[in-house]
């Protein structure tokens, strides 16, 4: 069995910030390109055997994509027309990088307009202003896919076992966590923003993977878990596998990464996690446990 990669917040957090920035530009081109959806479901990136894409964006008559290739480290920009565009990743300025992608964009006559600033993160410089931010070790972002690669497919499985409706298993730019969602199809109580309100409109219960925080350095990669809203009872609730538990931080139930990569098996960890977790919310929060469920 391949080992699964190390993930230290101190081995790659300037890299980690570049790379996050990266994302939220291509991100922020699915959002402006694509019609808006549920849950915010138009706006996520989505796991491939080589990265991550923004899958298949209309844009006139013709459709395009595009593609972080972490094995060849590049981006790659398509269309349906057959231009092909590449951009190599390597240390580069996020400046550079959107000044970069955007000319490939117009080299194939596409046109896109998107918010110019970072979300989710300390940053308020514009990406196009952007020259602080120019790390990128190869190394460590083949780590991190490494992580990615591995843990989708777990997600999918866990995805497998909900009649209800649920969210595709995607890849939320803003703070690059990898996650699942599950709705009972109830409506919540509504939120304040605008974004949280579309985002938690049902009663939910997320399962995800965050490579943790590279702005302060004070959280490494965790999986979590949380129930929307939080049912009485909930912090107390006893969840597996060993190492998991309720955070007075996060308000959610997580798992360290390191102790999943050390797991005899790993993918039987998280989905214990996932279970034990969607078990404890959907209970104590009154789901139809038994009619949600699929064989």
């Amino acid at each position: 069995m391949t080992a699964w990669p190390e993930l230290r917040i101190a081995d790659w957090r300037d890299t980690y910030k570049t790379l996050q920035l990266y994302a939220q530009i291509v991100g922020k081109i699915r959002l402006a390109l694509t019609p808006k959806t549920n849950e915010w479901w138009n706006v996520p990136l989505y796991v491939t055997p080589r990265g991550l894409t923004t899958s298949t964006m209309p844009y006139g008559e013709r459709t395009l994509s595009i593609d972080f290739d972490f094995l060849d480290h590049q981006v790659v920009v398509g269309d349906s027309d057959g231009h092909v565009r590449r951009i190599p990743l390597k240390p580069m300025a996020v400046c550079d990088f959107h000044e970069a992608l955007f000319a490939e964009l117009a080299a194939i006559d596409v046109r896109v307009r998107i918010g110019g600033k970072p979300q989710e993160c300390p940053v308020t410089t514009p990406f196009a202003e952007d020259h602080e931010h120019a790390s990128y070790d190869a190394a460590a972002v083949g780590r991190y896919w490494g992580a990615l690669r591995r843990i989708e497919p777990v997600f999918q499985r866990f995805r497998a076992g909900f009649r209800g409706k649920c969210s595709p298993v995607h890849f939320f730019w803003g703070a690059c966590d990898l996650a699942v969602t599950r709705f009972n199809g109830r409506r919540a109580p509504p939120r304040e923003s605008k974004i949280d309100r579309d985002a938690y409109d049902e009663e939910c219960i997320s399962l995800g993977f965050w490579p943790g925080d590279p702005w302060t350095g004070a959280s490494e990669a965790f999986f979590y878990s949380y129930t929307v809203p939080a049912p009485q009872g909930l912090a107390a609730a006893r969840v597996g596998p060993r190492g998991a538990s309720f955070s007075d931080t996060f308000k959610e139930f997580v798992m360290p990464y390191d102790d999943v990569r050390r797991a005899a098996d790993p993918a039987a960890a998280i989905l214990e996690f996932a279970q034990s977790t969607y078990d404890a919310g959907a209970t104590l929060a009154g789901w139809d446990r038994a009619g949600l469920a699929y064989p």
